[in-house]
This record gives C-alpha cells, structure tokens and sequence, in this order.
C-alpha cells in the first residue's frame, strides 16, 4: 500500500489492509477449543486422582476403614479414563485427527461407560440410604454412595463437555483440511 518513506498508491486512503489481518474463522475456533479441552482434562485428571488417592488410602489402610470405605467396583475400570485425555493432549500439537478420534472413543469407553455403571451399581445403596436413612459405607463421616454420586455426577459433566468440544475441534479441522485440499 503505502511505504515509510513515500506516498501511498494511487486510489486508496491506506485503510484497506484490515481485511489481511483477521485470522480464519476456524483457526480462532481451534485455538479457543482446544484451550477449554485443556481445562476440562485437568479437571478430570484432579477426579482421576481423588479416585486413586481414595483407593490407595483404602487398600493400604492409611485410615481406618470407617473413615473411608473401599472403592465401588467401578473405579477400578475407570482408572483406564487418564488414557483418553492423553489422547486428547497428543491430538493438539499438530491437529492429529486420529488422536482426537481415538480420545473422543476412549473416552465413551474408559470413562461414560465405568460412569454409568458406577450409577446403576451405586443405586441400590442410594435408594436404601433414601428411604431408611441408612449408610454402611463412609468417607470422612459421609455417606460413600453420596459421595461418590457427586464425583459421578461431576465427571459425566466434564466428560460430556469434552466429548462436545472435541467434536467441535473436529470439525473445525476437518474443515481447515478439506479447504488446504481445494488449493
């Protein structure tokens, strides 16, 4: 347009450069997602290691065992759920689709599906602590099934946001490569 030193072109008022310096929709929808994608895997990692840190307390008997109950048996199966966030982080350096694939599919099967067993394995105890009042397990003076309902109840939150932004991302870079083809 115009030099430091010498007159701008003929024609224009050296307002029109704007238009060059947006970034692509898609790449500012890249960035934003993958950073909210990191917030909601180091949530799950803080879950994750209150479900190791209450199972390694329970099984090598740090506290007495009416301070904190052992583990349901789902969180043996959803200690596999650090794996999809792995994945997850693995996917951002270079936009990997397949490592965003494989963390969005983990994640259904290390991390929703121990989730969902956990509520229907946990609904007993919940139902007779309801209408009884009664609880046999505890951590830390409260109810264990409580307890534990509120992790659940946590994590499918932050799981369903991940899987929901990661199909974003997705598509935000499955269209960034159908447009790099068409050139």
């Amino acid at each position: 347009m115009a030099s430091r030193a010498g007159p701008r072109a003929s024609g224009t008022d050296g307002s029109d450069f704007r238009h060059r310096e947006r970034v692509a929709e898609h790449y500012q929808m890249s960035v934003s997602l993958k950073s909210e994608i990191k917030k909601l895997i180091y949530m799950q990692v803080a879950l994750w290691l209150l479900v190791v840190a209450q199972m390694c307390v329970a099984h090598f008997k740090w506290l007495p065992h009416d301070q904190v109950a052992m583990p349901y048996q789902w969180e043996y199966p959803y200690l596999l759920s650090i794996v999809p966030s792995l994945f997850g982080l693995f996917s951002f350096p270079r936009n990997n689709i397949s490592y965003l694939v494989l963390s969005m599919i983990s994640t259904g099967l290390f991390s929703v599906a121990p989730l969902i067993y956990g509520s229907m394995e946990m609904f007993p105890m919940a139902q007779q602590l309801y209408r009884h009042g009664k609880a046999y397990r505890f951590i830390f003076g409260f109810s264990a099934v409580s307890v534990m309902y509120l992790v659940v109840v946590i994590a499918v939150q932050v799981h369903g946001w991940q899987l929901y932004y990661s199909k974003k991302l997705l598509d935000s870079w499955f269209t960034s490569t159908q447009e790099k083809k068409k050139k």
